[in-house]
């Protein structure tokens, strides 16, 4: 009959010793995530390209019953063909509208400012405005939040070249994930991560049309309104759609201030018509557009931009909402569903 184990006792000394290996070994951890974040965030914005150009080749594929290489030409060549022809066509008025619109700013700046002085609420207002301005604080902050890892254009070219290396070759990536997997959870694995594109596609598309709709709705808006700038202001409001919370009142900033060069008045509806077109896109667009998506609570995304914000700048502001549902998706399949069938 086998001798059962005996449980072995630790010195002091040693526990002392595991116990800080242990935290030693959980802050190295710590340290090296924080470090990689930046990148696994450019990686994971190439995944967002190889997505969109691989829905449109589905798509296309789906309506016609092309070969995948013919869709895959189609979409990756189309889509930068669009972006060429969409600058040739508008590129000259959006370029002379954006220096008019640099122009103008700053002197807009200053009537605020000096109107603002005129009330005892406005001079208070402006002091401490200056005040942080003054002591540094605000600039080191903006440059830390703006910062990238490789600089602007390094990002987005490592973005686009993982991004076009994904949608040549996906499945050779998703066999290498798999294969870190037992045998008897590739399966699982397998329909997780195709449940993860899916999810990844249907959100892009949503997102194209919401930020879509409010171009065509801002630029309706401004037109009527006769603000002069309002192709750039529309483009403006229409990209910056793509980023929750934030992006739209960026966005509304710049055009209340063109709004305020002509009079208050006009300042006041531009404000409105901006509240009113968010209030339509995230109630009656968005909705619409992402029906048979998962429903990611607002605060959820607040939260989520804030943290990874916090580690990552401004690209983890912009990707936090389709991170926070890839999260939902992976909780779900592995976790949610087994509870559930235990139950």
């Amino acid at each position: 009959m086998p001798e059962k184990p005996v449980d072995r006792e630790y010195t002091f000394v040693q526990k002392v010793w595991i116990v800080g290996g242990i935290t030693a070994l959980i802050v190295i951890l710590l340290l090296l995530f924080e470090a990689t974040f930046n990148v696994l965030i450019l990686i994971f914005a190439g995944i967002l390209i190889a997505s969109y150009f691989r829905g449109i080749s589905h798509f296309i594929r789906k309506k016609t019953g092309w070969p995948s290489w013919i869709t895959l030409s189609i979409s990756t060549v189309g889509s930068f063909l669009l972006v060429i022809g969409l600058f040739w066509l508008i590129g000259a008025t959006v370029g002379s509208q954006a220096a008019q619109l640099e122009e103008t700013l700053p002197a807009i700046a200053e009537d605020v400012e000096a109107s603002l002085r005129q009330t005892a609420v406005g001079q208070e207002l402006v002091e401490k405005i200056e005040e942080v301005r003054n002591s540094g604080e605000m600039t080191t902050y903006i440059s830390r939040f703006f910062a990238t890892t490789f600089g602007f254009l390094g990002d987005f070219y490592i973005i686009l070249i993982i991004g076009i290396f994904f949608t040549a070759s996906p499945q050779l990536y998703k066999n290498g994930i798999t294969q870190l997997v037992p045998p008897r959870g590739r399966p699982k694995a397998e329909a997780v991560q195709k449940r993860l594109a899916t999810g990844l596609k249907k959100w892009l598309a949503g997102k194209f049309i919401a930020m879509f709709a409010v171009f065509i709705l801002t630029a309706i808006g401004l037109v009527i309104i006769g603000i002069p700038m309002w192709l750039t202001l529309a483009l403006l409001a229409g990209l910056l759609n793509f980023v929750p919370n934030f992006g739209p009142l960026a966005a509304m900033i710049p055009a209340v201030l063109v709004g305020l060069a002509v009079n208050p008045t006009t300042a006041l509806i531009i404000a409105i018509m901006y509240i009113a077109i968010q209030l339509l896109e995230s109630s009656i667009i968005n909705p619409q557009a992402q029906k048979k998506l998962i429903k990611i609570p607002p605060a959820l995304i607040i939260i989520s931009q804030l943290l990874i914000g916090a580690l990552s700048g401004i690209w983890g502001v912009i990707l936090a909402t389709p991170l926070v549902l890839m999260v939902i998706i992976l909780v779900q399949e592995l976790y949610i569903k087994r509870i559930n069938r235990e139950e």
